[in-house]
């Protein structure tokens, strides 16, 4: 009887392990937003790393977390650095580049508590007196992020946040 669960155990923990290996090896996950005002307003928000204490869903995750920002602070080469809880943890961010009011590409190292390097983008699309703002992050998924993602649904569990996101940025934008 112990060797019929030992093999059924060994059978299932190898059936998810194969299914994870057969997962895609990249990820993209994004959301949407349309905010009435113009592109140049949104653009402005996104593109000064100072300017996203207001809005950005992961600074109220941890309120006392450590941020050190680069010599520049806005546009390309603009930087910053995080430390924080277990709900931030620790990483860095670089803006790698600028269309100006349209598009912010942002590289996105993730340190602690796992390590990950993503890209993130910002596109806004104005069309008669709104903006269409869709925040989109997406890079290589490792083994580990695979496995997780038998368990884990990616686009529910950062959805959430880029949602949370847009819509603070709804709020200081339209004000």
């Amino acid at each position: 009887m112990i060797k019929i669960i030992v093999i059924v155990i060994v059978v299932l923990v190898g059936g998810v392990l194969l299914f994870a290996a057969s997962r895609p090896d990249s990820f993209r996950v994004e959301g949407s937003a349309s905010i009435k005002t113009p592109p140049e307003k949104i653009y402005a928000q996104i593109n000064d790393l100072k300017s996203w204490a207001a809005w950005s869903p992961f600074e109220k995750k941890d309120p006392a977390m450590k941020r050190t920002f680069g010599a520049v602070t806005a546009g390309k080469g603009a930087v910053y650095e995080w430390d924080g809880n277990k709900n931030v943890g620790k990483g860095r961010m670089e803006i790698t580049g600028t269309t100006q009011p349209s598009k912010i590409v942002v590289k996105l190292d993730f340190l602690e508590p796992f390590v990950g390097h993503n890209t993130t983008e910002f596109t806004m699309d104005g069309k008669d007196g709104a903006t269409t703002v869709t925040w989109a992050m997406y890079g290589p998924a490792n083994f580990t992020s695979k496995l997780m993602g038998v368990f884990f649904n990616m686009d529910r569990m950062i959805g959430t946040d880029f949602e949370a996101g847009l819509a603070n940025l709804k709020s200081i934008a339209e004000k």
